[in-house]
């Protein structure tokens, strides 16, 4: 039970080290506890990697960002049949290649959504295998090198669209499976097709259909799909999934199939999308099973089914997802307290024996957890380990998530193969990566600032009122901290207000999790009864589709009043107050924002290896061997990008960011050195991958921001621009809570080739590696999907006089008086040319500014002897 009080969680790096205990001899757990026993001498098979795939998880190309999409790494995607009507984007051949490119391997087609309604019109089999016909000759035609990896979805949910009556349908759905099948196959002879693809487990049904299809003919064989695919879209789900998987294939062995691979290609409810606590639950269902899992599509397309915050930011679910990707080797039995019953702790956990490493996620309960550990081999493991507990939760849909902080460590000797490990409770919201290593080097610290977090309903309200949101009851809510919030801010006097106490003067960060209905606002922020500043909020889809915003304060060490208000002067309301209210975190700020990714971190290709040296782990690089690093940036601007390494010889490091490569990097002399790159990087996840020359050791990378860099970045109102044919300025009307600097934008550019916004360059920005970033507003959607949001991307072509042109793509964000910045890669050639924004087939978005910045700006090489 989510404990519903005033402070949920408070600790320093040294408190939250105590909570996470790690002792090297197993104890009788308390009664509190639930314990996860986890043996990794019991091998369950290669990591199948298949959980966290995703329907209509990308809408458009960079929609969301490509190291976004390759952090997750889903397995496959299921998305709409080629130019169909069902959404207004998502296309399965729009989207292949970028998915293919971040190391996706299928693409599922849901024909059915050629169809414009929800449930499907049904226009006669006829009339659909036309359709048929048409999508697949293209996928032939457009993609003959790899069809293979295109499968098919004759009929979507057939239990509930077209054949709802078995007893009366029975026989027509026969039919009309074995002419769509029959279709496909006469043009794809290889094709894989997909089915019965049934909104829930039906064993009758499904009995019936694989018996006929065993023993009818289709297309020269018989007429069973090649892989069988099923849904499991509701809470219950959770307990009731591998009764469902062992039925099923038990079915399979009796009638003398199989065993097909299977796809759940849609899982999971809206309480569960973006919280590490509740996707774990599913991940571990569908990774002991080894199947392929789609997450289900409850909002709009193109977020990673509700895992990315704008474009290309993380929020704390998709670091469940980035870490389950990581996941090498083979997966080993962890069993939980109650391995079938929705709601409790789950885990899942690899070794992988040529890393020397073991790792456990484990998370979804609000117990305390004692990992019981066992199997660890000395042969692999030696006798004394360095285990490592990173700690990633909820932090709002729209919510930016950093690298999870590091809440504990410890060099433990094994005695016997065994290990505990205590995590703390209090969060059912959490997730909990553990990895276990051999000892080398340095002992690991833990890195967590010092936090509390306040539930809203928990403070004083005035004027205010808490509603329940309980996701237990009803799934299909979305995610609530403590299944409460705070609403109806829609007086004068409506105000938030609670205590915290802190431990130190200096700078603290509140984030505050909110609900702005599809309009950006206000609050104003007090610290002991007075102003400190007033809070500006970004747009949200609904009332309870939260984001997250960030606010710096100081505070001197002791006990404060913050109050979150709606007026600032008490006789007046900020525009667009009322906005619901979750939770508040407040965290101590430490210097300027620094991450340390390790060896361990990376992902790792081309034959590169980790090393356990002395000095700690180490990537062994030379030839083809690249780590990859995926970086998060809190903000848009230059941060140092350091790599540390031991080099056998001097010889160039290739390195790039985002694939643009950085020069100039390079080890100087043998023995130990460092290369550093300041580099600008959008707000969210980048990439990083790194090559060297034979035999360097790879030890690891620090990204630090330096703001003061930032002075190099161009910076232009887009109203002080030139404008052309349409484009106009906005002036943003004193009543409204838009976030448009200096009070105005342009808007109608495009839609005509002569409708454009043009930045001149700005003297010393010559030919070379650029990053654009526009802040820009998109509200544009269709209506009319019963659930689904069809948000529609808006695209600027960004074109340099004398030079070449670049896409830019900027998704829905929900006012049209709501502005993002969304960077765009650019390579200038000329000397002088001006970059021109337009679009002349279509409208792009409004634009507030601009700002032009050198990828960059200096590097240097340093040799430690």
């Amino acid at each position: 039970m989510h404990r519903h009080r005033l402070l949920r969680h408070a600790g320093t790096a040294a408190a939250l080290a105590t909570l996470a205990a790690l002792t090297a001899t197993p104890a009788t757990a308390a009664a509190a506890l639930d314990v996860v026993a986890v043996d990794f001498a019991q091998r369950t098979g290669p990591v199948h990697g298949g959980a966290t795939g995703m329907l209509y998880g990308l809408s458009d190309p960079g929609v969301p960002g490509d190291s976004l999409l390759a952090g997750a790494r889903p397995r496959t995607i299921a998305q709409k049949a080629p130019d169909g009507d069902q959404h207004p984007n998502g296309d399965a051949l729009v989207v292949a290649d970028g998915f293919f490119a971040a190391g996706g391997e299928e693409v599922v087609i849901y024909m059915q959504d050629v169809y414009s309604q929800w449930p499907y019109e049904n226009r006669g089999i006829d009339d659909y295998l036309a359709k048929v016909d048409t999508m697949v000759r293209k996928v032939v035609r457009e993609r003959p090198r790899d069809k293979d990896k295109f499968v098919w979805v004759p009929f979507n949910e057939p239990d509930g669209i077209w054949y709802q009556d078995w007893a009366a349908l029975k026989q027509k759905f026969f039919d009309d499976w074995k002419l769509v099948f029959e279709r496909i196959r006469s043009i794809d002879p290889d094709a894989r097709i997909v089915g019965p693809n049934e909104a829930a487990y039906n064993p009758g049904r499904l009995r019936d259909f694989l018996t006929w299809a065993k023993d009818a003919s289709c297309a020269g064989g018989n007429c069973l799909p090649d892989i069988m695919a099923w849904h499991e879209l509701q809470r219950d789900k959770l307990a009731s999934y591998r009764g469902h998987y062992e039925h099923y294939r038990a079915m399979e062995r009796e009638l003398g199939i199989g065993p097909l691979p299977i796809n759940i290609d849609e899982y999971g409810n809206r309480r569960d999308m973006s919280v590490p606590g509740q996707m774990i639950q599913w991940i571990s269902l569908f990774e002991d099973t080894k199947v392929d899992a789609d997450m289900a599509y409850w909002t709009y397309a193109g977020n990673l089914d509700d895992h990315a915050v704008r474009t290309r930011q993380a929020n704390g679910g998709w670091w469940l997802l980035k870490w389950y990707a990581d996941l090498t080797g083979e997966t080993v039995r962890a069993t939980p307290p109650r391995l079938n019953v929705a709601d409790t702790v789950q885990a899942v956990a690899a070794i992988d024996e040529s890393a020397r490493r073991g790792t456990i996620l484990v998370g979804g309960g609000s117990e305390p957890v004692q990992l019981d550990i066992a199997g660890l081999d000395p042969a692999v493991f030696g006798k004394q380990v360095d285990v490592v507990v990173s700690r990633t939760t909820w932090t709002g849909y729209e919510g930016d998530a950093l690298k999870p902080p590091v809440t504990a460590t410890r060099r433990a000797t094994v005695s016997g193969g065994k290990l505990r490990v205590d995590l703390p409770g209090g969060d059912v919201m959490a997730a909990y990566r553990v990895t276990i290593v051999p000892a080398s080097g340095a002992e690991p610290e833990p890195d967590a600032p010092w936090t509390v977090s306040v539930e809203a309903e928990s403070a004083a309200l005035t004027s205010a009122q808490a509603f329940n949101q309980d996701t237990t009851a009803n799934p299909q809510l979305y995610a609530t901290s403590g299944r409460r919030d705070v609403g109806a801010m829609n007086r004068v006097d409506s105000a938030v207000t609670f205590p915290v106490t802190v431990p130190r003067d200096g700078r603290y960060r509140l984030g505050i999790y909110q609900g702005a209905n599809k309009a950006p606002g206000r609050h104003a922020l007090f610290v002991d009864g007075k102003l400190n500043q007033i809070v500006q909020y970004s747009a949200n889809l609904g009332w309870t589709y939260r984001g997250r915003t960030d606010v710096d304060v100081e505070l001197t060490a002791g006990t404060h009043e913050l109050s979150v208000r709606t007026s600032a002067d008490g006789a007046s309301r900020l525009p667009g107050s009322d906005i619901t209210l979750d939770r508040f975190d407040l965290t101590e700020v430490t210097g300027a924002e620094r991450a340390v990714y390790s060896a361990d971190e990376a992902r790792l290709s081309g034959g590169a290896r980790i090393t356990r040296e002395a000095k700690g782990p180490a990537i062994a690089l030379g030839g083809d061997a690249l780590a990859t690093f995926f970086v998060a940036a809190s903000e848009d601007g230059y941060y140092d990008l350091t790599l540390t390494y031991r080099a056998a010889g001097a010889g160039e490091l290739p390195v790039r960011v985002d694939g643009r490569a950085i020069r100039g990097l390079r080890a100087t002399h043998p023995g130990e050195g460092s290369s550093r790159a300041r580099v600008y990087l959008p707000a969210g996840i980048s990439t990083i991958d790194v090559s060297g020359p034979a035999r360097l050791e790879l030890r690891g990378l620090t990204m630090v921001r330096v703001a003061q860099a930032d002075a190099a970045v161009h910076r232009i109102e887009a109203e002080q621009a030139t404008r052309a044919g349409t484009v106009n300025v906005v002036n943003v009307p004193a009543t409204s809570g838009s976030n448009a600097s200096a009070g105005a934008y342009v808007g109608n550019i495009g839609n005509g080739p002569g409708n454009t916004l043009t930045l001149p360059r700005p003297d010393g920005f010559g030919p070379g590696e650029y990053v654009l970033v526009v802040h820009y507003a998109n509200a544009d959607r269709n209506t009319g999907h019963p659930y689904n949001t069809d948000v529609i991307s808006r695209f600027l072509d960004i074109s340099e006089t004398g030079g070449t042109t670049t896409r830019g793509v900027f998704r829905h964000n929900y006012a049209w008086d709501n502005f993002w910045p969304q960077a765009t890669p650019l390579t200038l050639t000329t000397g002088a040319g001006a970059v021109v924004l337009g679009n002349a087939a279509a409208y792009g978005p409004d634009v507030d500014r601009l700002e032009l910045a050198r990828l960059v700006l200096e590097t240097d090489n340093r040799s430690r002897g």
